[in-house]
């Protein structure tokens, strides 16, 4: 998920050849509800991990990862 627009996300997946689309939140609502971003902030979200399971609910929850290295550290919590 990211705060950019749907075009900059879809131009960043096409650069980046990613087989998955981005979330888009450009209104800050989901960034807000994680603790990705606070009130009235402008900047960009902070980095953190977040698996959400089949039934919607929140399984796992990392308030701040890499992004090189979250990839693995989800595998990981999958098993």
């Amino acid at each position: 998920m990211s705060f950019d627009t749907v075009e900059d996300n879809a131009s960043f997946v096409a650069n980046q050849s990613f087989n998955f689309p981005l979330l888009c939140d450009t209104e800050r609502k989901m960034g807000l509800a994680y603790g990705a971003t606070e009130p009235g902030s402008n900047g960009d979200a902070k980095r953190m991990g977040v698996i959400i399971d089949p039934q919607g609910n929140v399984s796992h929850y990392w308030p701040a990862v890499k992004a090189r290295d979250f990839p693995q550290q989800a595998l990981q919590a999958l098993g």
